[in-house]
C-alpha cells in the first residue's frame, strides 16, 4: 500500500483560545482600541500560533538554501553562476546582508548547499546537502526528477525539524541561486495561469531587453511543461532545489507549530507551492515585506497575505524578513509589557 508523503500530514490549527485571550488583553491595555494598528493584530495572531497569551520572538532560526539553475544557460541573469558558490562562502563567513542581519537578531543561521554548479567542497559553516550541480535547463526537460524534488523537500524538512527541536519561535527561510527569479516566475505563472509578461521582473538587474528575453524563455518552458498540473509536478518541472527545500521547510515548520516568516518573491512562490499542496499552511505564514519584483503583489494576493513592510527591497536571502523581525518583536513587547487600565489606575472610555 502506498503511503501519503509526509507533507500531506494534517497540520495543527492555531490556538483560538490563546488568540482570544490575547485579543481580550489588547482591549484592556492603556490605549484607545486599535491605536497601535497592525501591531495589535500581529500580537494576537502570534499568540494563536505560539499557543500563549503573550507571545515572544526571542529565538529566530534562519536557513539559507543555495542552488543553481540550468536555465541560466539561457542568459536570464546579469550575474554568472559562479556567484552562487561565492555567496555561499560569503554567507558562512558573515559578510552577506542576511549574515549581518541574523547576527544582529541573535538568530541561528544555517547555510545549506543544495547543489551549486561549482562544487566548493567541504566549507566551514556550510551544510552540504548536494542533490546535483544545479537543476536541468527547464527549456529542454524537467528541472528536477521526482526523486530530486523529493530529496529537496526532505532536506527542507530536516532543517525545519532541527529548528523546532532547538526551540525556535519562528522559522525564516531564504535562498540564493543565480537564475532563481526566472524559475520562481515560471512556477508562479504555471500555478496562477498568469502570463510571464505580467510577473517577470529584473531579478539581479536585467535591463528591459533582458526582461523581454526572460519572458520568452519562460513562455517556452510553460509550453513544454503544460501537462504538469499538480503542485509538486509543477515544482519538479520548473523549480529549483532551494525553492523545493523552502516549501518543505515551511510545511514542516507548521507541522511543528512554528510560525513561518515569509521573505520576498522567491520565498513567497515557494510558499504558494506549499499552500497549493497543503492549504492549511496559509494560517502559519507571516508576510514580512513587499518585494520590488513586479510579480510579488500577485503572489501575496493569492496567499491572502498583507506584508508588514514596503522598503523597495528585492535582495532575497531572507533579508526582508529579517528586517521585519524587530517590528514583530516590538508588537510582542508592547502586547506583553503594557499595563492594563485597572493596573495603571487609568479610566476607560
Amino acid at each position: 500500500m502506498q503511503t501519503e508523503p509526509w507533507w500531506r500530514a494534517p497540520l495543527p490549527a492555531p490556538d483560538e483560545t490563546a488568540a482570544a485571550a490575547a485579543a481580550a488583553r489588547q482591549s484592556e491595555l492603556t490605549k484607545p482600541p486599535g491605536s497601535l494598528g497592525r501591531l495589535e493584530r500581529v500580537a494576537i495572531d502570534l499568540a494563536g500560533l505560539q499557543r500563549v497569551e503573550r507571545p515572544t520572538l526571542d529565538r529566530i532560526h534562519v536557513a539559507i538554501f543555495a542552488a543553481d539553475h540550468g536555465v541560466a544557460e539561457e542568459v536570464v541573469s546579469a550575474f554568472p553562476q559562479a556567484v552562487t558558490l561565492e555567496m555561499v562562502r560569503n554567507f558562512a563567513r558573515g559578510g552577506a546582508a542576511i549574515s549581518v542581519l541574523a547576527r544582529g537578531l541573535g538568530a541561528q543561521l544555517d547555510v545549506i548547499d543544495m547543489g551549486t554548479a561549482h562544487d566548493g567542497g567541504e566549507l566551514a559553516g556550510v551544510q552540504r546537502v548536494r542533490i546535483a550541480p544545479g537543476t536541468t535547463n527547464f527549456c529542454t526537460g524537467p528541472a528536477m526528477s521526482a526523486e530530486q524534488c523529493r530529496a529537496a523537500l526532505d532536506a527542507g524538512r530536516q532543517v525545519a525539524d532541527t529548528a523546532a527541536a532547538g526551540g525556535a519561535q519562528a522559522f525564516l527561510g531564504g535562498e540564493m541561486g543565480i537564475a532563481n527569479t526566472t524559475a520562481a516566475t515560471a512556477l508562479a505563472c504555471a500555478l496562477l495561469g498568469a502570463a510571464p509578461s505580467r510577473l517577470a521582473g529584473p531579478g539581479t538587474g536585467l535591463d528591459t531587453p533582458g526582461v523581454v528575453h526572460k519572458v520568452q524563455v519562460i513562455e517556452r518552458a510553460l509550453a513544454r511543461h503544460a501537462s504538469a498540473k499538480e503542485p509538486m509536478d509543477i515544482l519538479a518541472a520548473l523549480g529549483g532545489f532551494e525553492i523545493a527545500a523552502l516549501a518543505g521547510a515551511f510545511i514542516a515548520s507548521a507541522q511543528q507549530s512554528v510560525p513561518v516568516l515569509v521573505d520576498g518573491f522567491i520565498a513567497s512562490v515557494a510558499a504558494l507551492v506549499a499552500v497549493r499542496e497543503v492549504p492549511a499552511l496559509g494560517r502559519w505564514l507571516v508576510a514580512t515585506h513587499r518585494s520590488a519584483e513586479p510579480g510579488h503583489d500577485r503572489i501575496l494576493a493569492e496567499l491572502e497575505l498583507e506584508p508588514l513592510l514596503d522598503l523597495g527591497m528585492r535582495l532575497g536571502e531572507g533579508s526582508g524578513a529579517a528586517v521585519a523581525v524587530p517590528i514583530l518583536r516590538t508588537a510582542c513587547a508592547v502586547h506583553g509589557g503594557m499595563a492594563t487600565f485597572s493596573e495603571a489606575g487609568v479610566s476607560q472610555g
